[in-house]
């Protein structure tokens, strides 16, 4: 990167906004924080950021609903703080966006780590995709704008996508008619393993489902193949 990232964080404890501010800064990023959504949403407005560390728990709306909104809105990538033990806040904040979580205490170089691989996988994602930014892609009556996000059905209808769905449907469309596992899926997806009880791709592929399909009961788009995963069981043509 020709710049100093710029990492937004958004905690409600003031130690922690303060003490994660000086680290990322001793080590190369700039960094802001907020100590609110409202805090947060006007620091949004007047600046840009290419990552945001977003706590679960904050008073007023919490870190879920946050993440949810700025999923459906843009795409800055987003790594969650989440309390140690709250698996049920880590599996939800992937299904409805983050690309990243963190329990609670966590170590600091951790931090770090964790947000240079995500903005890492943010530089590469059309690549990883493998749909170029600025190219559409036509499937089942659907097209995909992979810069702008836009999904649009033949009718002109626009479905709007979270961030993991629309990295989950990028990286299906670049292997129509190959079986990915769960484990590949959230891979691409999201750079981590998963394990037996992660239900996250699973999830993100019913809610996908109800987006594209005539009826998501019986998938034709996305199959589901026993003992493999899931498969893209349509053609994608590529358009300029």
């Amino acid at each position: 990167m020709s710049r100093e990232p710029h990492i937004l964080i958004v905690d409600d404890h003031r130690e922690i906004r303060d003490a994660v501010s000086r680290y990322l800064e001793r080590n190369g990023f700039r960094a802001s924080a907020a100590r609110d959504a409202v805090e947060m949403d006007e620091k949004l407005r007047t600046g840009r950021f290419d990552l945001i560390v977003l706590d679960v728990m904050m008073p007023g709306e919490d870190g879920i609903s946050v993440c949810r909104r700025l999923s459906a809105n843009g795409s800055t990538p987003i790594l969650m703080l989440t309390a140690l033990g709250e698996e049920t806040d880590r599996i939800v904040g992937l299904e409805v966006g983050a690309d990243d979580y963190l329990p609670k205490p966590f170590n600091p170089r951790e931090l770090l780590a964790r947000i240079k691989a995500i903005l890492r996988r943010a530089e590469r994602q059309p690549q990883v995709a493998g749909a170029p930014a600025g190219h559409r892609q036509r499937f089942a009556g659907w097209t995909l704008d992979t810069d702008t996000r836009r999904l649009v059905a033949e009718d002109g209808r626009d479905e709007v996508l979270t961030t993991a769905e629309f990295r989950l449907l990028t990286a299906l469309l670049a292997r129509p008619r190959f079986v990915l596992s769960r484990d590949q899926l959230l891979d691409i997806t999201s750079g981590r393993s998963g394990h037996v009880f992660d239900r996250t791709i699973d999830n993100q592929i019913s809610r996908l489902r109800r987006k594209i399909e005539r009826d998501p009961a019986t998938p034709e788009i996305i199959v589901t193949v026993r003992g493999g995963g899931y498969s893209l069981a349509v053609d994608v043509e590529h358009v300029s």
